[in-house]
């Protein structure tokens, strides 16, 4: 089992920076790829950024694109997604995912099995 935790939201003001973290342990060695997922109040969750295992890959959603930067550092079993020139719309719970399939690095929210509790990020306008 790999467990995940979420750290660094908290409230910001629009054109301000955060930087989210998510710790993985347990199995650590069957985590493959990992991504961020956030959900908006009255909203489906959505994809926001996803990276390979070795970091070469990286997806992300067309609006945050530019913003956003996703990494990870495998010797400390942690993902990072750098938030800069944040905007209201992107308040939301963040949530950081893990899939153990080999080869992949997926887009969809479905293709993760293990999830965090998720981090509050408030942006004010």
């Amino acid at each position: 089992q790999v467990h995940l935790v979420e750290s660094g939201g908290g409230l910001v003001d629009a054109g301000g920076s955060l930087r989210l973290s998510c710790a993985a342990s347990g199995r650590t060695s069957a985590v493959q790829a990992m991504g961020w997922f956030r959900q908006a109040p009255g909203k489906d969750r959505e994809f926001v950024a996803c990276i390979s295992r070795n970091g070469g890959t990286t997806y992300y959603v067309d609006s945050v694109q530019g913003r956003f930067t996703i990494s990870r550092d495998n010797a400390k079993n942690t993902m990072y997604l750098q938030m800069n020139s944040l905007k209201p719309e992107d308040t939301a719970i963040y949530y950081c995912a893990a899939t153990s399939v080999i080869n992949l690095t997926p887009r969809r929210n479905d293709a993760y099995q293990y999830w965090g509790q998720g981090t509050q990020v408030t942006v004010s306008s």
